[in-house]
């Protein structure tokens, strides 16, 4: 077995499997190369004794010749391909019947939504196999998992028909956090400053695929510029194949990505639906509940408001770093990134990108701050100007059940942020907008979280009253 890096939570899960007195169905989901299939594959490598593996817009006939493979290779002599599914899981039932006698198994299919193609009449046959045999095996566990969130979540977890209250249990897998990341690299014999770290998980997030392609010995940016930008790199066409395999109609869904990948700050449902010109009703819903079960945007409700004032966010890196800098192919080949890294830019991504991340590790932040014993809600929070009013703008507040708020600004810096005259006198005005705008009781705490720490934080005692730099943002969660 190999070492599976973070996941300690999952690991627990999945180690009660093993122990509950019952068969056992997990629905796993979550986005492209998260690491479904290597966490199942080696939290159950002693257990798993039959996988399966749906292709992507294989036929009906092909996807059972590929599990008439799988039986023989699971039975050790061949077999012939069935002719339905419902003849596939009966040969399932009698290769499973005398191995789960004694001790747990566990059968895995992966890329259930794959195999679910029109008329084929898939989830019917396995709705019956768990149904009228394996939901009745104690010494059983049934693992399905799937890359298209949405479509496990609709049609497995929120099943109405023969599924219907059937999942036993369900998990969301997530990209590895920052200081996952860093363990994961650190596995790898990669050895790199937070600093270094920082950029990289901002182009690539936590994807451990992605963070797979970086070599031994190369700076994060001449990575980038080889992963990104040259001719082979493996993120060079990822776009398109990672929301093409998710969403049967892709085109709305990268329309919104691209749309939100323009505006930091976010933008409400009305607002997207203007911009990328989609209808009013349950499709846009459906849309939006897609991109958010599988982790490329993040919904947030203003402080003071109520739902229909939700503000969408991108929060999917790459996704975000290629609408910035690769959609446009302008750049290209070697030291394309290199070249990029002195413009302004530049240096307006790594502020969006570097938010988003912090608003990814609300709770390394609060663990920071010693308020995570506290309960809290996060809001993000901004005021629309009128007439010859200053509008205002918060990265991150943290509203916390004793009373205060912490009003956290966001900033990225190579090096020690200085807070000049002119920027400590923006920071009151927000403060000050934002108490009288909420009109709030609670006491505001201002909150620098930064790259590198703050240059000159003496300068300003009376105003900022904590800061976090990057080294609190890769901490394990206690």
């Amino acid at each position: 077995m190999e070492t599976i890096i973070g996941r300690i939570s999952e690991q627990k899960q999945l180690a009660h499997l093993l122990e509950s007195p019952d068969a056992e169905l997990l629905a796993l989901y979550g986005r492209r190369r998260v690491g479904k299939t290597y966490l199942i594959r080696n939290a159950f490598e002693k257990q798993l004794i039959f996988e399966y593996s749906g292709v992507h817009n294989a036929s009906f006939r092909k996807q059972l010749e590929l599990f008439g493979q799988a039986m023989s290779n699971a039975t050790g002599f061949p077999l012939a391909s069935p002719v339905s599914w419902s003849q596939a899981f009966n040969q399932l039932v009698a290769l499973l019947e005398p191995k789960i006698k004694k001790h747990k198994k566990v059968v895995f299919i992966d890329e259930f939504p794959w195999l679910h193609t029109p008329r084929s009449g898939f989830r019917e046959a396995f709705e019956h196999f768990w149904n009228m045999w394996a939901s009745k095996q104690k010494n059983l566990v049934v693992v399905i998992c799937g890359s298209a969130a949405a479509w496990m979540i609709k049609n497995i977890v929120y099943n109405r028909g023969g599924l219907h209250n059937r999942v036993t249990r369900k998990m969301r897998l997530l990209p590895f956090t920052l200081g996952e990341a860093e363990e994961f690299l650190k596995s790898r014999n990669i050895n790199l400053d937070r600093y270094q770290l920082i950029q990289l998980y901002m182009v690539m997030g936590g994807v451990p695929q992605y963070l797979k392609m970086v070599d031994r010995g190369e700076s994060v940016t001449l990575a980038i510029d080889r992963i990104c930008f040259s001719k082979d790199g493996f993120l060079n066409d990822e776009f398109k194949n990672l929301y093409f395999s998710l969403f049967n109609d892709a085109a709305n869904h990268i329309a919104v990505v691209k749309a939100l990948a323009q505006k930091g700050k976010g933008l409400t449902r009305n607002e997207l639906i203007t911009t990328c010109h989609l209808k009013s009703g349950g499709g846009t819903t459906q849309l939006l509940d897609e991109l958010l079960e599988s982790g490329f945007i993040a919904a947030f409700i203003p402080f003071g408001k109520n739902a229909k004032d939700t503000v969408y966010k991108l929060t999917d890196e790459y996704s975000l770093f290629y609408v910035k800098f690769m959609a446009s192919g302008k750049l290209q080949g070697h030291g394309s990134w290199t070249a990029f890294t002195s413009t302004q830019a530049w240096i307006s991504w790594c502020g969006i990108a570097f938010e988003h991340l912090c608003l990814k590790h609300v709770q390394q932040l609060k663990q920071e701050l010693g308020i995570s014993g506290l309960h809290t809600e996060h809001y993000v929070w901004r005021h629309t100007p009128k007439d010859q009013d200053l509008g205002a703008q918060i990265d991150l507040l943290i509203d916390r059940a004793d009373q205060c708020i912490n009003i956290c600004e966001i900033k990225f810096s190579k090096t020690k942020f200085d807070i000049t005259r002119k920027y400590a006198l923006e920071l009151q005005h927000k403060l000050d907008v934002f108490q009288s705008t909420s009109i709030t009781r609670k006491t505001l705490f201002l909150t620098m979280v930064t790259t590198h720490g703050i240059q000159n934080p003496m300068n300003y005692a009376g105003l900022i009253q904590s800061e976090v730099n990057m080294d609190a943002l890769f901490q394990q969660i206690k």
